[in-house]
């Protein structure tokens, strides 16, 4: 699944060529992904002119002008890829691709969304709602603002029981923090990602702290981690894959003391990490 680097890889594609066009035509090929697509309310958006590309968490956040300032919620899934291509506004428009279920037409812009397994999801909500709006309304702050740091990580590990990997995963804790880059920020922190919350030190929280915003931040300057199915706009793989220490790595020697990397399984993800230098 896309995690946070790759959906801020997505949303700075694609900021330069939204942001001040003026949205022609939205196309629904049905009528919902995860969940019902509102065609109302994406009809409304129609004329407006995209005022900027934001994200929150693993949200793309694309805002218009008007009355409501309304804004379009998109959600990339484990398989949805949002794609611009520069396009004629004289010239047809392409055919479909396989998979793909919706479309925003820009003019000479084409934004189109595909998502084999149609776990994505398109909302539209107004800028006053999306404070309380139900995908948005509980979720943590953000690992690169302000208001993370070793002592909010200190704070939030006081008497939980759960792993330090989980509960760095729990958006309501933290956003967008996903599995990838869970593993690799504890391995760099030197912490054990099955260790109870509870047990590390503020020195460990102040490491850990740290290791999560520089994993993330060099994931972004890579264009985010492909694997399978994460391309950027332009169709683009990231490269941060080349930069992994741990993750994937099951059986390899560990690139800071040699020994061998392990896997475990929980909640059905694998969980990457080394025991030779990971307390």
């Amino acid at each position: 699944m896309p995690e946070l680097p790759e959906v801020e890889t997505v949303r700075t594609g694609a900021e330069p060529h939204l942001v001040g066009r003026r949205l022609h035509a939205v196309e629904l090929m049905r009528e919902d992904l995860r969940w019902p697509m509102p065609r109302a309310a994406l009809e409304d958006l129609k004329g407006r002119r995209c005022v900027a590309v934001d994200r929150r968490s693993k949200y793309l956040l694309l805002r218009f002008d008007g009355p409501g300032q309304p804004v379009a919620l998109v959600h990339l899934g484990m398989t949805g890829r949002m794609l611009v291509e520069v396009t004629s506004r004289t010239a047809a428009r392409p055919e479909l691709r396989k998979h793909e279920h919706w479309r925003m037409d820009f003019g000479d812009r084409l934004v189109r969304f595909v998502d084999p397994r149609r776990f994505g999801a398109l909302d539209v909500a107004t800028t006053d709602e999306l404070p309380t709006h139900p995908l948005l309304g509980r979720l943590g702050p953000e690992p690169l603002g302000p208001e993370f740091d070793d002592a909010f990580l200190h704070r939030a590990t006081r008497g939980r029981k759960v792993a330090i990997k989980q509960l760095l995963m729990d958006a309501k804790v933290l956003v967008g923090v996903g599995n990838i880059y869970a593993s690799e920020a504890c391995w760099r922190a030197g912490v054990r990602p099955r260790r109870a919350a509870r047990s590390l030190t503020r020195a460990e929280c102040a490491a850990l702290a740290t290791a999560v915003r520089k994993v993330l931040r060099e994931a972004i300057a890579a264009g985010g981690t492909s694997f399978r199915d994460y391309v950027g706009v332009a169709e683009d793989a990231g490269y941060f894959a080349r930069e992994l220490r741990v993750y994937e790595r099951e059986g390899a020697p560990c690139r800071r003391c040699g020994a061998i990397v392990r896997r475990t399984t929980d909640a059905g993800r694998s969980t990457y990490w080394c025991a030779g230098c990971q307390r």
